[in-house]
């Protein structure tokens, strides 16, 4: 299994460059692709921070991009990423909560936009 990094996925979302996405693609069309929850984390800041693009549709296509490959955490993921287009609040936050949700982990935190969406949750 081969672990995707960032600019692997982020050829393969954008489409901007289509020797490399075709490579990722090789991957994927051999169900031989696996993510970790750092390089989505990393994913994620760069669509937003280098390409603007809106948080819907990051929440949208990295959520899609997750059902082609392998992800230990995807149960995480999934809900970070419903979390951050539904919420301003920084993706490592929305992973945070996604602990909180899906393991039922204690999120100790300063962060009042975080503490707030925990107090909702309980």
């Amino acid at each position: 299994m081969a672990l995707l990094d960032t600019n692997m996925i982020l050829r393969y979302l954008l489409d901007d460059n289509q020797e490399m996405a075709d490579v990722v693609e090789e991957y994927l069309d051999a169900r031989n692709a696996s993510v970790t929850t750092e390089v989505i984390a990393e994913v994620v800041y760069v669509l937003k921070g280098v390409y603007s693009m809106e948080r819907n549709l990051i929440s949208s296509v990295v959520n899609d991009f997750l059902k082609l490959v392998s992800c230990r955490e995807s149960d995480i993921l999934n809900i970070a990423l419903d979390t951050y287009a539904n919420h301003n609040l920084d993706f490592v936050d929305c992973v945070l909560y996604g602990y909180h949700v899906a393991k039922g982990a204690t999120i100790a935190t300063f962060d009042k936009k975080l503490q707030k969406l925990l107090r909702i949750r309980q």
